[in-house]
């Protein structure tokens, strides 16, 4: 690991292609817009196969590269690295360094990758003055990841000051072990750990299998394939998940703020709202609020954010989203979780394979080629 200050960032994009193919309305929502709102990508950087990002102390945004490294996007551009791993992980299938977090107060920073033995990782770093301190560095969880892919990887804070974390299925095609449904592993799972309530961590109290003896007492919900990317709505809380679908169906899931967790999102039984392979709906099923076929050009969604940010009146209160495949930045309205209306913002950015929502709550596009782009007014 090399750890840079301010003053001192994939190949393989044809293989990530191929591997991931294999909110809620709020008072100040405009309601139901007849148009979509008027935007345009503004490149604001460009970095090596950007493919996560955070909000930063000090009004920054953090970008993670695929192959281990992070650099810090100010007023100024996107400085030189501030953190390299790249030497401890590796970029075949779907793994690299996959998520970033920081806690509320910005006194921590988490990283999520796939070590040289794809072996799924969180690490944590304390922060002080804006700056990774590396000797604090410290293993949070582990998961053992029995393919290349389905890793998912994404990792945030959510309104509760809890770390969730979205894992993969385990990975090959179809969930052959059936880790989907199976709540005696981690995988297929959004998981809700505590991380500074323990060594390495301390599980909710209320977390809902805590007292379930045949279930792992971090999961949050289930029936999940490749849960790529997930977000809170920063007013409301409600909880967004895009899952990456099998051969025919890409779904985003939902759970308000409210919900004690043990939502059952369906896979492997189903995909989408269409049972998979001969399965079997599960009695506590909790179907997506939006799924679309691939007939089109699309193959693998990209979740993003509800948008709070200022700059564009029009799209607040919107669920902005896309697809690694397809790259249409798109977005639904909803309202007690359901979908009151979709639109096409006219917009592309390429291989789209994340999101980072800025702490004034202004949204950019990251493309695996190297673009960071800002979601601006047209």
């Amino acid at each position: 690991m090399k750890v840079r200050t301010r003053s001192t960032a994939f190949i393989g994009t044809i293989c990530l292609v191929a591997s991931l193919a294999l909110t809620t309305a709020s008072a100040d929502e405009p309601a139901a817009p007849r148009q979509a709102a008027q935007v345009a990508l503004k490149e604001v950087a460009r970095a090596q196969n950007p493919i996560a990002g955070a909000a930063g102390p000090g009004g920054t945004v953090w970008i993670a590269e695929r192959a281990g490294t992070v650099r810090v996007l100010d007023d100024k551009g996107l400085g030189e690295p501030v953190l390299d791993i790249s030497d401890e992980t590796t970029t075949d299938g779907e793994r690299g360094l996959l998520g970033i977090a920081f806690d509320k107060k910005f006194a921590h920073f988490y990283i999520s990758y796939t070590n040289l033995e794809g072996t799924s990782t969180v690490d944590e770093f304390a922060v002080r003055h804006g700056k990774i301190r590396p000797n604090t560095r410290r293993t949070v969880i582990t998961q053992t990841q029995p393919y290349s892919n389905h890793n998912g990887g994404d990792i945030r804070f959510g309104p509760d000051g809890y770390l969730y974390i979205a894992l993969g299925d385990g990975g090959s095609g179809g969930d052959p072990h059936g880790n989907g449904q199976n709540l005696d592993t981690l995988l297929g799972k959004m998981l809700r750990i505590d991380p500074q309530g323990g060594k390495p961590y301390a599980i909710p109290r209320d977390n809902p299998f805590v007292n379930d003896p045949n279930a792992k007492d971090e999961i949050w919900a289930y029936g999940l394939r490749n849960p790529w990317r997930f977000s809170f709505d920063a007013r409301t809380g409600d909880l967004l998940i895009a899952d990456v679908g099998q051969n025919d169906w890409e779904e985003i899931d939902w759970a308000p703020a409210k919900s004690r967790g043990g939502e059952n999102y369906g896979w492997s039984q189903m995909e989408g709202t269409h049972p998979f392979r001969g399965g079997t709906e599960p009695a506590n099923h909790v179907p997506p609020v939006h799924e679309y076929d691939r007939t089109g050009l699309g193959c693998a969604v990209t979740g993003g954010y509800v948008y709070r940010g200022r700059a564009i009146p029009d799209l607040k209160g919107q669920y902005v989203f896309s697809d690694y495949c397809d790259g249409t930045l798109r977005t639904l309205r909803m309202k007690n979780g359901k979908v009151t209306g979709e639109s096409d913002l006219g917009v592309n950015g390429g291989e789209v394979i994340s999101f980072v929502q800025g702490g004034d709550g202004e949204l950019y596009v990251l493309g695996i080629g190297g673009s960071v782009s800002r979601i601006d007014p047209a």
